[in-house]
């Protein structure tokens, strides 16, 4: 199976690019190596994908664990990591390695960031969620206690590795959850991602080697394409929030790390799709509402907040989400903005919905 290498040129601040390579593909960690090569690392990981996935590196590098998943992305662990870079004698030509789950390329490009005022990261994904959307466009951040991925800077890393391997050895939990940001990158995309993703539903338990590939791929290439434009999120990049204002909401009540990321934008997608017909705003018919609902099936994915309470234990009140929507950091005003689509492709930014239809589909 060969590897796949899609350029991302994101405008910065001084005027001009960052470009980075994603390399993607069966055993493409053993590339970090060379790039890094005569400069030291610190490699930033957790004890379970250390054990998994660290000696793939090939690195002569200190590897420095934090917690798993949500629990890392907080003030106490930024610190940490922060006192540990300095202790290690990092300098401006040092190289953060973020190895994991989306929540370890948050935490970690966000210290790359701010240590020294900037210092370069590579990022290296070993989920599918942070395969096809977290590790590429330069957002790192951390939660606060109002809210998600309140506390955060634009860090664009110097290369992505996304080596397709290391999804074979996700718990399923973890795997399905990288399907709602994929469901998610094929509605956005429009029909040809779309109408691909419905014939090739059915690959995804089995976890066919070929089919995700060209799943991260084609996630990449929308995401790349939609960076290069819009880098700091002030128009079009603000699509690729589509479901994430409710599934933010889910996971800030539910408590961070009880609901997977993934797992909520699923059901975040089912409720702006109907959210968005049922206020007639997005013009969606009763036909595109059922196709959404027939991929969440078909990829194991939940539909509604009733499965999702059920399946999580959590009550996840209207009221309580509705107070999280309103600290989202994409609205104004304490006014929450969704992203609404009226079919495959065909997107409305930007969007406020009438209180009536946000209670409703929240009941």
């Amino acid at each position: 199976m060969t590897t796949t290498t899609i350029e991302v040129s994101e405008p910065v601040a001084s005027g001009e690019s960052a470009r980075y390579d994603v390399h993607i593909g069966p055993g493409v960690l053993g590339g970090v190596r060379e790039h890094v090569a005569g400069r030291s690392a610190i490699v930033v990981t957790d004890s379970h994908v250390r054990k998994l996935h660290a000696a793939k590196l090939a690195l002569d590098a200190h590897v420095l664990e934090i917690e798993r998943g949500e629990a890392a992305k907080g003030f106490a662990t930024l610190e940490r990591v922060l006192e540990t870079f300095a202790q290690r004698s990092l300098d401006r030509s040092s190289v953060v390695v973020a190895l994991g789950g989306g929540s370890i390329g948050d935490l970690a490009g966000l210290a790359a960031s701010l240590y020294m005022r900037g210092i370069e990261c590579v990022q290296c994904p070993t989920t599918l969620l942070a395969q096809v959307d977290a590790s590429v466009g330069g957002k790192t951040a951390i939660n606060l206690r109002a809210g998600k991925n309140l506390a955060g800077t634009f860090h664009p890393p110097s290369a992505v590795f996304a080596d397709s391997s290391a999804l074979m050895t996700l718990d399923d939990e973890e795997f399905r959850s990288g399907l709602g940001e994929v469901l998610k990158s094929a509605l956005l995309a429009g029909e040809d991602f779309t109408s691909w993703l419905e014939l090739n539903a059915a690959a995804f338990p089995r976890r066919d080697a070929e089919v995700l590939a060209e799943t991260v791929a084609r996630s990449v290439r929308l995401k790349a394409a939609i960076v290069a434009r819009d880098p700091r999120e002030r128009g079009e990049r603000k699509a690729l929030n589509f479901g994430h204002t409710f599934a933010h909401a889910i996971e800030h009540v539910a408590g961070f790390g009880r609901v997977p990321h993934g797992v909520a934008v699923g059901v975040g997608i089912a409720l702006a799709v109907r959210a968005g017909a049922s206020s007639g705003i997005a013009a969606a018919h009763a036909a595109f509402v059922e196709r959404v609902d027939r991929l969440l099936a078909a990829l194991e994915l939940d539909g509604s907040l009733a499965t999702l309470r059920r399946r999580y234990g959590c009550e996840l009140p209207a009221r309580e989400l509705i107070a999280s929507m309103r600290l989202d950091k994409k609205g104004r005003a304490s006014e929450p903005r969704f992203v609404l689509l009226e079919a495959p492709g065909k997107v409305r930014l930007d969007q406020t919905l009438p209180a009536e239809v946000v209670e409703r589909v929240l009941a």
